[in-house]
């Protein structure tokens, strides 16, 4: 059986992989060459370029949980598509982290310290006392494995727990106590209601700006708006101008509006740092060592059930 690796993340696990083709580097006409005879690729994008002869193929196996870098048409018919996770718990990590640094100014307290300045609200009127998470609400819209994990956090911090989600009468993810949940008719309650919002949902049709300037101006006064989904569900022009009334503590943003250029930040990152009171990081809030681990250990047994005829697991289509 013939496998192809395309992505080079998981290229540096190919000791799980087992015996397989790395094309970590490949232009996407070798890899459509690479594709003629393989049975399965493991990717995190994939076009119909790449595919226009893969008639053997028999499973697109992606690297994360999103298949959106699957374009259409590039998975050849009778082709099983299947995903795989582990993240949930490192993002939640990363979610917690920026919003404690938002919460307690540490940028600017780091910043004013390598300065040699000593700002504290005992010497200086105008700092700010920090706002503690304990007895705030966090608002996750969204409540699949990144929101479920985001709440059992936060729960563990004192936070109350709010979610937005289409099935509210749906069992609360595993480990949680308590939350409150606001289905699609009652939005403006749940960002009414939300100290921190959190955006987890994915990004399609229907969700594409959906947190808009209408959404913004809900959120309580002193807010922290983190998005680990995908840029565009946030509508860009209005978080830049909530950030620049003020109203907002500030914003982490993890996902971005349009595609990096190689090693350039695509040109969104540059209109959120103008403001001091945000946390900018490359999308790489899941990218610990031990979720892509168990990422190439769920790839390899998928790879071993193709091999033997079995049912795959994660399968999405």
């Amino acid at each position: 059986m013939k496998v192809v690796v395309t992505d080079p993340v998981i290229s540096g696990f190919a000791d799980v992989l087992g015996d397989v083709v790395l094309l970590p580097a490949a232009t996407d006409d070798e890899i459509a060459d690479a594709l003629t005879d393989a049975d399965a690729v493991v990717c995190s994008r994939l076009t119909p370029a790449m595919t226009r002869d893969a008639g053997r193929l028999r499973l697109v196996h992606v690297t994360g949980a999103g298949v959106d870098r699957l374009e259409p048409g590039s998975v050849p018919g009778g082709a099983a598509v299947c995903n795989t996770g582990h993240h949930g718990e490192a993002i939640a990590e990363h979610v917690l982290m920026t919003t404690l640094m938002l919460r307690r100014r540490a940028r600017q307290a780091d910043a004013e310290m390598r300065a040699g300045a000593w700002r504290t609200v005992m010497n200086t009127d105008d700092v700010p006392f920090h706002r503690a998470l304990t007895g705030g609400t966090i608002g996750i819209a969204g409540a699949g494995e990144i929101g479920g994990a985001v709440a059992r956090l936060a729960q563990a911090f004192g936070m109350r727990i709010a979610f937005l989600r289409r099935h509210v009468t749906g069992a609360l993810p595993d480990g949680l106590t308590d939350a409150t949940v606001y289905g699609e008719d009652e939005r403006d309650a749940f960002f009414a209601a939300s100290d921190v919002l959190v955006v987890t949902i994915p990004l399609s049709d229907a969700t594409r700006g959906a947190i808009g300037a209408h959404e913004l101006a809900l959120l309580p006064p002193g807010a922290i708006v983190v998005n680990v989904a995908r840029g565009p569900v946030i509508d860009l022009d209005a978080l830049c101008e909530a950030l620049a009334g003020d109203r907002l503590a500030g914003a982490a943003i993890d996902v971005w509006w349009g595609a990096p250029t190689g090693a350039e930040a695509p040109a969104s990152v540059a209109r959120l740092a103008a403001f001091e009171h945000t946390v900018l990081t490359p999308h790489h809030s899941g990218h610990a060592r031990e979720v892509f681990a168990a990422r190439a250990a769920d790839i390899a047994r998928n790879l071993e059930l193709l091999a033997a005829g079995a049912p795959l697991e994660r399968r999405v289509r």
